[in-house]
């Protein structure tokens, strides 16, 4: 069967983000100063096949792992829709 699963990739709370920083400032020059915070990750989706939704979650999970998240940096959220 096929799935497709969604992986948020986010900065670690703990750590600045500075792209989140900059969007920010953006915001506030255009007049949006009532924005406290932004944080910027990715959204990537992917198309699996596999026998199960469990199946197709472990295979996003290793994904991440392996290669879409730096867990020293970032942290992912796995959705199957």
């Amino acid at each position: 069967m096929n799935y497709t699963v969604q992986v948020k990739v986010m900065p670690l709370k703990e750590l600045l983000d500075p792209q989140g920083k900059a969007v920010m400032g953006g915001l506030g020059n255009l007049g949006l100063a009532n924005i406290k915070d932004v944080r910027v990750g990715k959204n990537i989706t992917l198309q699996i096949d596999a026998d199960s939704p469990e199946q197709a979650k472990q295979l996003a999970e290793d994904a991440a792992k392996k290669l879409l998240a730096n867990p020293v940096m970032e942290y992912f959220e796995i959705t199957i829709d």
